[in-house]
């Protein structure tokens, strides 16, 4: 059984509606490393997503009320929401009902009673893909800008195209101590003058996205920025994203609810034009 790192601990929304069949599912996964949110209903399981951010989803299929093919639906109809990997539970393994775990949104699923092991292998794999085609969006979003991420070990694991011809594959350049201490939250590129870089923080799974820019763009946020005329309560939503705090975080410094961080970043997104958390703190980062 693998086990996840004990310091990230990856959250798993598990949705069933016969709470016999979660109890042992739930410790399965608790003793594997992740952190479990339980909802016994479709409505449940979409106002938990609300609230808590989850890196993957276990969703019964045939639940009354809000089925579980409906339940995804709507959670890929959110654009917050539609990057999460839906893995259906069910004990209906004809083709219609395949067929319809599909066609509404879901990566895969698993036939009851589940399996440990299979369920938590394909979790791992289902949440590192979505990761990893998240983070690509993501470096398209921050047009101009460049991504890298570094995993525990400091260690390089994965670069933007456009990070990669700015560093030229000179990775000794980089001080990772320096960069990824949390008092060092904008530096200066050994090297390279013309670039800063930004640590934004933990994306998951350990690693840490550092954000690499160059001085020309400033001035373009700076006028998209103004374009945007966003509120005080905004801006400082703003200005935590862009030092790398969580929702959660925000909330607690701001004193407010993380639905209600959730609304201030759907206006910001809207004001500056982007789509993503990456491309928003991008903008912010350059005026802190």
């Amino acid at each position: 059984m693998t086990k996840q790192s004990e310091n990230i601990r990856p959250i798993v929304l598990l949705v069933d509606d016969a709470p016999s069949s979660l109890g042992p599912l739930f410790q399965t996964l608790e003793a594997a490393g992740y952190s479990v949110v339980v909802a016994l209903d479709g409505e449940s399981a979409l106002e938990r997503l609300d609230m808590v951010l989850v890196d993957a989803i276990l969703l019964d299929a045939i639940m009354p009320g809000l089925s579980g093919f409906e339940t995804c639906r709507r959670i890929k109809d959110n654009p917050t929401l539609a990057h999460l990997p839906v893995i259906f539970m069910t004990g209906l393994a004809d083709t219609e009902h395949i067929v319809s775990a599909f066609d509404s949104g879901g990566v895969d699923y698993v036939v009851k009673p589940v399996r440990s092991e299979e369920v938590l292998a394909r979790l791992q794999t289902h949440i590192r893909n979505a990761k990893v085609a998240r983070l690509a969006r993501e470096a398209v979003d921050v047009a101009g800008f460049g991504v890298v991420l570094i995993d525990t070990q400091g260690r390089i694991a994965w670069q933007s195209p456009r990070a990669r011809q700015w560093l030229q594959g000179d990775n000794s350049r980089l001080d990772l101590t320096m960069m990824l201490s949390e008092s060092a939250t904008q530096l200066r590129m050994p090297g390279h003058p013309e670039l800063s870089v930004r640590n934004l923080g933990q994306v998951g799974l350990g690693e840490t996205m550092l954000l690499l820019a160059q001085d020309d763009h400033r001035s373009n946020d700076a006028a998209r920025l103004q374009q945007a005329a966003l509120t005080p309560r905004e801006g400082e939503v703003l200005s935590w994203l862009a030092k790398g705090k969580t929702n959660r975080d925000i909330a607690d410094i701001l004193g407010m609810s993380p639905r209600t961080v959730n609304k201030h970043l759907e206006h910001i997104f809207d004001k500056l034009g982007v789509e993503t958390r990456s491309a928003a703190a991008a903008i912010g980062v350059r005026f802190q």
